[in-house]
């Protein structure tokens, strides 16, 4: 049983060597021909990688949430549409401080409802430190820092009490911190803001940033926020933290009843606002995203399947050439099954080099995003494993005809051939 497991092993490697072998002695045309298994995988891999970037990136996004955390803002996420599809959603009225308020009043089942307003593209300063023009400001209530899974590292949170009064106080995140205090200690300091100065109270523990450096933002008093940016044509965004996770569909559902109850919403009228979750969000990606995952496996078809066309018209052609070596072989004792496995390596040689080719560069354009947008890199396994296995079953398939005539030559005839 040995001898013949050891026996075919062998015979696999020599005939391995001699695909690889001819192949390497015509290699220009080998290349030109699987020229469409390069593009095929090629564009698969790229799109694949490039979606799985993105879906990296909101489930890191989603996981700062907490698990049992959910959000409301009126505007979706993500949406699919023709022109002017965003009226819809802009002709909705506003997440106004007064209906959060009375949200958390009624919303028993949930644990902290908590809201914020938010600014960017601002400056902040201290001294001769200055950050760049990307600072986001935030207008919070105290229950934000625990629905958003934001712990503080340093100091306090911002309090009831400072919204109660208006104070001019922030908590920083620790980019910041890094930026403005590099060699001194924030708690105390004060961080100037379109030329109104903040008292330092806090800094949110730094948890590791899982999608590159991103933009420094600071967390002020939502009172605060609206003394100087105003509370008018300005639509909140809603955080409901759930007690526990078998709690959170039932939270969920209480809250939706209490806010359309608030904002007048007549029964069999859909939502006047979107309530994102985990599940929803990456739902609500994925759906969009499936006809970009689609189109890209059709044109990975339809060029894996010239890649074919032409894997078998090389091969043909290799048989006919090669048609007086295959003689010889067959004359000092080569048998069918051996030149038969010859051939079928050879297709699938040709086919695995190419992929190779195609996914490697497919990875290095889809990930290009996350170069772009300072995302983490993601390498789709299972899309480069089915890539794999696919082009394989192509080179079998296609390479099946020709290895069976070239198995099939007579080789008194093949030898007389010129």
């Amino acid at each position: 049983m040995n001898k013949k497991i050891s026996f075919l092993i062998s015979e696999w490697s020599e005939s391995f060597k001699m695909a690889v072998a001819a192949i390497r002695a015509n290699m220009l045309r080998s290349i030109l021909t699987l020229l469409g298994i390069i593009v095929g995988v090629f564009s698969i891999i790229a799109v694949t990688t490039a979606m799985r970037v993105m879906q990296n990136h909101i489930e890191s996004q989603l996981n700062s949430l907490g698990s049992t955390t959910f959000e409301i803002t009126k505007f979706p996420v993500f949406h699919a549409g023709g022109p002017g599809w965003w009226r819809k959603y802009w002709d909705r009225k506003n997440l106004t401080y007064e209906e959060v308020s009375q949200l958390r009043k009624e919303a028993t089942l949930a644990s902290s409802v908590g809201a914020m307003a938010d600014r960017g593209g601002l400056t902040a300063t201290h001294g001769k430190q200055t950050t760049n023009p990307n600072v986001d400001m935030q207008g919070v209530t105290p229950d934000i820092f625990s629905a958003e899974n934001k712990p503080i590292g340093q100091g306090r949170a911002v309090t009831q009490s400072d919204i109660d009064i208006g104070s001019l106080v922030c908590v920083i995140d620790p980019i910041m911190a890094r930026t403005l205090f590099p060699h001194s200690d924030p708690l105390g300091q004060s961080v100037m803001v379109d030329g109104l100065g903040y008292k330092v109270v806090g800094v949110i523990k730094d948890q590791g940033n899982v999608i590159g450096e991103g933009s420094p933002y600071m967390m002020v008093p939502i009172t605060t926020f609206f003394a100087r940016y105003g509370e008018v044509n300005r639509s909140l965004d809603i955080y409901v933290q759930a007690p526990t996770q078998k709690m959170f569909t039932a939270t969920e559902e209480q809250v939706q009843g209490i806010l359309r109850a608030i904002r007048g919403v007549q029964p069999g009228k859909p939502d006047d606002f979107e309530m994102i979750s985990n599940a929803a969000l990456i739902d609500q990606f994925n759906h969009i995203t499936f006809y970009v995952r689609i189109g890209a496996i059709v044109v990975s078809a339809i060029a894996l399947l010239a890649a074919g066309v032409g894997i078998m018209n090389i091969m043909l052609v290799g048989v006919t050439e090669r048609t007086r070596e295959i003689g010889v072989r067959k004359s000092i004792g080569a048998t069918k099954r051996n030149i038969l496995t010859q051939f079928l390596l050879e297709a699938i040689v040709l086919c695995e080099v190419r992929v190779c080719f195609g996914e490697l560069r497919g990875l290095l354009v889809g990930n290009m995003a996350s170069l772009a947008l300072h995302m983490k890199a993601a390498f789709p396994l299972d899309w480069a494993i089915i890539g794999l296995v696919v082009c394989s079953l192509v080179g079998v398939v296609f390479g099946v005809y020709p290895a069976f005539k070239a198995a099939s030559v007579d080789p008194i005839e093949s030898l007389r051939y010129e």
